[in-house]
C-alpha cells in the first residue's frame, strides 16, 4: 500500500472503443459495461436511471452533454479545422474580399466551394453538411453552409450576418467576407464592404434571375455602388449559375449580362481597367480553380478566378502610419475581445492603444489573425484583439482604437459632398437620414445646402434651395452623437460614407472638412 501512495498517478488517453467498457473505479478496476451507465450518481449520492446516464447529464449551462461518438466527432472535426488553419498560415500577404450581389445569386455556395477546392473544409464535414442539407430537402444548399452558420439561415437559405473564413493559394492569404444579399440586411452589407479590399460581384445567369436582380429593384445595383463607396480597389464579376438548363454555358447570354451591367458599374465610378468578367458555376466548381473546360466553354479563353486573383498586383498597405481599427464587433470570452480590420500601422501583444471616442487606454494582451494567436498583425488583416482595461459594454461598434500619441479625429458637425443616387423628392435643410461611415452606424441631419456643383464642368453655385436626384453638392451635417471621423484627404477609411433612409440608400458622399473637433481628439494632429 506504500508503494501503491508514492506512484504517481498516470494519465493515459482511453481508445474510443474503450469509452464504454474500459470506466475504472477508483481502485483501479474495470467497471462492468452495464456499470457505466447505472452507477453514476448525482449530487445529493442517489443512482441515477440507467437511461439519465446517457442523455440527461448537463452541463452548467443546462444543456444535456454530448454521447461519446458525438464528442469525438466533434473534436476530430475541431483538430482538423485548427491544423488545417495553422498549417494554411504561412507569412503570405493577406487579401480581404467580399462576395455581394443579389439573393439567391449563388454568393455562399461560391465561398463554400471555395474552402473545399483549397482544402479549407474537410471532406468528413462537408459529407456531414450534404447529409443535414439532403434531409431538409435543400440538397444544392450544402456548400453554402461552410458560411452560413446558424439555424435561420440554413432554414430559409438566406445570409443575415456577414460570414467569415480564410483560404491560401500559393501566393496570398485571402479573407473571405460573405455578405447578405436581401435588402433587409443591407447594413450588415456595408459592414462587410467596409472591411475587403476586393468585391466579388455574383450575378445569376440564369434567366429570370439576373433581371430580378439587376433592373427590378434588385441588390445587385444598390450592392455594386455600395462596394465602391466603400472603397474596394476592384470588382470582380462572376456569372454564375452557367451550367444551369435555361443557360447551358452559352456565351449569348454571358454577353448579354455583361453588356446590360457594365455601363451602370462605370457610372457608380468603377473604371473599365478595374472590372473583370468570368463565367462559373459554384455548384460544380467549374471556372473557380481550374478554367473552364474548352468543349464546354469555348468562347471563353480567360483565367480561373483563383488564378486572377494571385495574379493581381499587392495592395498598398499603411504598416508604418498610426494604428486605426474601426471595431466592427465586441464580444466576452474570458475579457473584452473586439473584432476589425487593421486599417493602417501595426498592432503588437501587449501595446497599449486608446480607445476613441471614449479616450480609453487599453492594453492589446493577445492579437488573432482567425483563429491562430499572432505576436503581431499587420494592416490590412481582419484581426481580434483581447483588451485589458474596458468592459464589453462600454465598447461599440464604430469606435477606433488608435496609437496613443496620434488619436482619430471625433466631432458631431462636418462638410462632405454628396451625390444624390436615388430619391423621389427633393432634400432641404433639415432632412434626416442614416449615416454609415466605417463601421459606425448614427443618425444624421443636413443642416444647411452649401452649394451645388454641376458634375460635368465642376461648376459650383452657392445656397441653393434644395437638391435631388443626380445632382452633386456641399452640405454641413450633423450627428446626433459623437463619432469617429477623419476628412477624406487624410483618411480615407474613415471619410467615406453612404446615407440610407427608409431602406434604401439615398447619397453616397465623402468627408472634406470637420468643423467641430470634439475636445477628445485635441492635439491629435
Amino acid at each position: 500500500s506504500t508503494q501503491q501512495t508514492e506512484e504517481k498517478p498516470r494519465i493515459e488517453t482511453l481508445p474510443a472503443e474503450a469509452a464504454a467498457s474500459d470506466i475504472k473505479d477508483n481502485f483501479g478496476k474495470a467497471l462492468p459495461a452495464e456499470a457505466a451507465a447505472s452507477d453514476i450518481k448525482d449530487k445529493s449520492g442517489k443512482v441515477l436511471p440507467a437511461e439519465a446516464a446517457a442523455s440527461d447529464i448537463k452541463d452548467k449551462s443546462g444543456k444535456a452533454s454530448p454521447t461519446p461518438g458525438e464528442a469525438l466527432e466533434a473534436a476530430a472535426t475541431a483538430e482538423s479545422q485548427s491544423a488545417l488553419a495553422a498549417a494554411a498560415f504561412p507569412e503570405l500577404e493577406n487579401v480581404n474580399i467580399v462576395f455581394i450581389g443579389h439573393v439567391d445569386a449563388g454568393k455562399s455556395t461560391i465561398g463554400g466551394q471555395l474552402l473545399k477546392l483549397t482544402g479549407m473544409v474537410d471532406k468528413r464535414t462537408l459529407e456531414k453538411y450534404e447529409r443535414e442539407a439532403k434531409e431538409k430537402n435543400r440538397e444544392s444548399w450544402y456548400l453554402s453552409w461552410a458560411l452560413d452558420t446558424n439555424t435561420e439561415e440554413r432554414e430559409k437559405g438566406k445570409t443575415v450576418e456577414v460570414g467569415r473564413a480564410m483560404f491560401t493559394t500559393a501566393c496570398k492569404r485571402f479573407t473571405i467576407l460573405d455578405a447578405p444579399g436581401h435588402r433587409s440586411f443591407v447594413p450588415n452589407m456595408i459592414n462587410g464592404a467596409a472591411q475587403a479590399d476586393i468585391a466579388i460581384l455574383v450575378i445569376s445567369a440564369r434567366r429570370g434571375e439576373f433581371e430580378t436582380g439587376f433592373e427590378r429593384g434588385g441588390q445587385t445595383r444598390e450592392h455594386a455602388m455600395l462596394a465602391k463607396t466603400a472603397g474596394v480597389k476592384h470588382l470582380i464579376v462572376l456569372v454564375n449559375k452557367m451550367d444551369d438548363p435555361t443557360v447551358e454555358w452559352k456565351g449569348e447570354r454571358y454577353e448579354e449580362c455583361k453588356n446590360k451591367l457594365l455601363p451602370y458599374l462605370k457610372q457608380v465610378g468603377f473604371r473599365k481597367t478595374d472590372i473583370t468578367f468570368m463565367p462559373v458555376s459554384g455548384l460544380l466548381g467549374a471556372g473557380l480553380k481550374d478554367r473552364v473546360d474548352p468543349k464546354r466553354c469555348p468562347w471563353y479563353s480567360g483565367p480561373a478566378f483563383l488564378e486572377y486573383l494571385d495574379s493581381l498586383p499587392s495592395i498598398f498597405r499603411s504598416s508604418s502610419g498610426p494604428v486605426r481599427i474601426p471595431i466592427v464587433d465586441r464580444y466576452k470570452d474570458m475579457g473584452t475581445i473586439i473584432m476589425g480590420k487593421l486599417e493602417s500601422g501595426a498592432v503588437s501583444k501587449g501595446q497599449s492603444l486608446v480607445l476613441m471616442p471614449n479616450r480609453s487606454t487599453v492594453d492589446a494582451i493577445a492579437v488573432f489573425v482567425e483563429e491562430n494567436e499572432r505576436p503581431t498583425a499587420q494592416c490590412g488583416e481582419n484581426i481580434r484583439i483581447k483588451l485589458k482595461g474596458v468592459e464589453e459594454e462600454d465598447v461599440s461598434p464604430g469606435f477606433v482604437l488608435c496609437s496613443p500619441g496620434l488619436l482619430c479625429h471625433t466631432t458631431r458637425v462636418f462638410d462632405a459632398q454628396v451625390v444624390v443616387m436615388e430619391y423621389k423628392s427633393i432634400i432641404c435643410a433639415g432632412y434626416g437620414a442614416v449615416l454609415h461611415v466605417h463601421t459606425a452606424v448614427e443618425d444624421v441631419k443636413i443642416t444647411n445646402l452649401i452649394c451645388t456643383i454641376d458634375r460635368k464642368t465642376g461648376q459650383k453655385k452657392p445656397r441653393p434651395r434644395f437638391i435631388k436626384q443626380d445632382m452633386s453638392a456641399i452640405v454641413r451635417l450633423e450627428t446626433s452623437g459623437i463619432i469617429c471621423l477623419e476628412t477624406f484627404k487624410e483618411f480615407p477609411q474613415l471619410g467615406r460614407f453612404t446615407l440610407r433612409d427608409e431602406g434604401k440608400t439615398v447619397a453616397v458622399g465623402k468627408v472634406l472638412k470637420l468643423v467641430s473637433c470634439e475636445p477628445s481628439s485635441a492635439g491629435a494632429n
